[in-house]
């Protein structure tokens, strides 16, 4: 199942390749607290080259004789690519922590230190990404755009790889809707997650379509920068807009599941309207336990800086390679801040079509 998600600046015009080399899409996770340096949790910090987060995950439980679930981390990290990122390790009673004999290929141990409590998902401040562009064609046209992009943001999509390839994800999670079985409970999470991520990114693109990605009105609800804390939105006035424009709160919509909406009037009724949409995939949340949440829809970016390096082919064909750099806020998507620049071509898709022929 795929998406015709609205572009907030219009369909690109630029177009490049992502990915050439692991090198190029480099990815730094950043924790919201720093290691206590005591408990029962032996925190690691790691740099991987082209190994996905569970087999890392998988490795350390090994080395150190623990089950699987004694192994986490804080947010999963591109397989294709260069990584920084925490694991933590349960491991009480242990008096000295040796890491010497640990080799993983395409892994290297930066740091390590202890801590009192389990590192959970979602326990980061977000991620600094450093992203080389090559053969970019209209240059020009992506800056204009990525100036755009860090004035105003982008639609807060969720990326193409929470819904697997092909949005096979979604397609489980519809199954198991319809009573098939899943044992493992993180595949069990990562379908869950695709059905409300596809409704959430619909009601998102419907609100680009209608010009109303930033509009407030009466009856939104608004989320302030920095918290998950929320609030109805009862009037418009000067000073809700000024904040807003300084991106001090941010327009929510719904991540589908139990309970009320805490919208109301004309934009509770829209999202109300995703039951008669996809009632398999609304039904199917709330019996699988889940929540009424709130997500904003605009993403803006911090710490941004492009470097354009313009070069010219053998045959005078001119083409540039860009580097850009910069933070999102935890469970955002860097690839949808290149959607809105380019259109791109990602190179590991194509190793994954040849694996998946093979």
């Amino acid at each position: 199942m795929t998406m015709n998600l609205a572009y907030l600046y219009g369909e690109p015009t630029s177009t490049g390749d992502l990915r050439t080399k692991m090198e190029d899409f480099v990815v730094l996770e950043q924790l919201s607290f720093t290691p206590s340096g005591t408990g029962e949790h032996l925190l690691i910090k790691i740099r991987k080259t082209g190994v996905n987060t569970v087999f890392v995950a998988r490795q350390l439980a090994k080395y150190f004789g623990v089950k699987e679930a004694m192994v986490t981390y804080a947010g999963l990290k591109d397989r294709f690519a260069v990584t920084e990122q925490w694991f933590g390790v349960h491991i009480p009673g242990k008096a000295t922590d040796d890491l010497s004999q640990l080799t993983i290929d395409g892994v290297e141990v930066l740091t390590y230190k202890r801590h009192d409590k389990k590192l959970r998902i979602g326990a980061l401040t977000g991620n600094q990404f450093e992203i080389t562009l090559r053969s970019v064609r209209n240059a020009d046209e992506l800056v204009r755009r990525w100036y755009a992009v860090v004035s105003h943001g982008v639609p807060n999509y969720y990326g193409e790889q929470r819904f697997g390839i092909n949005g096979g994800n979604i397609d489980r999670a519809k199954a198991m809707f319809t009573g098939v079985k899943v044992k493992d409970r993180k595949k069990r999470s990562i379908y869950l997650s695709a059905a409300r991520s596809y409704l959430f990114n619909e009601l998102v693109s419907e609100r680009v379509k209608n010009n109303h990605f930033e509009t407030l009105s009466v009856g939104d609800v608004m989320m302030l920068a920095g918290t998950q804390s929320i609030f109805h939105l009862d009037e418009v006035d000067e000073s809700i807009q000024q904040r807003f424009n300084e991106k001090d709160i941010d327009l929510t919509a719904c991540l589908w599941g139990s309970g009320e909406l805490k919208t109301t009037g004309r934009i509770a009724a829209g999202e109300y309207a995703l039951v008669e949409k996809h009632p398999e995939i609304c039904h199917g949340l709330i019996k699988f336990g889940l929540k009424q949440e709130r997500r904003r829809i605009r993403l803006s970016l911090s710490n941004a800086e492009i470097i354009v390096d313009k070069q010219s082919s053998e045959t005078d064909d001119k083409y540039s390679k860009i580097l850009l750099k910069f933070f999102l806020p935890a469970g955002c998507f860097a690839t949808t801040i290149l959607r809105e620049l380019l259109i791109y071509n990602d190179l590991t898709e194509r190793e994954h079509a040849d694996s998946h022929r093979e």
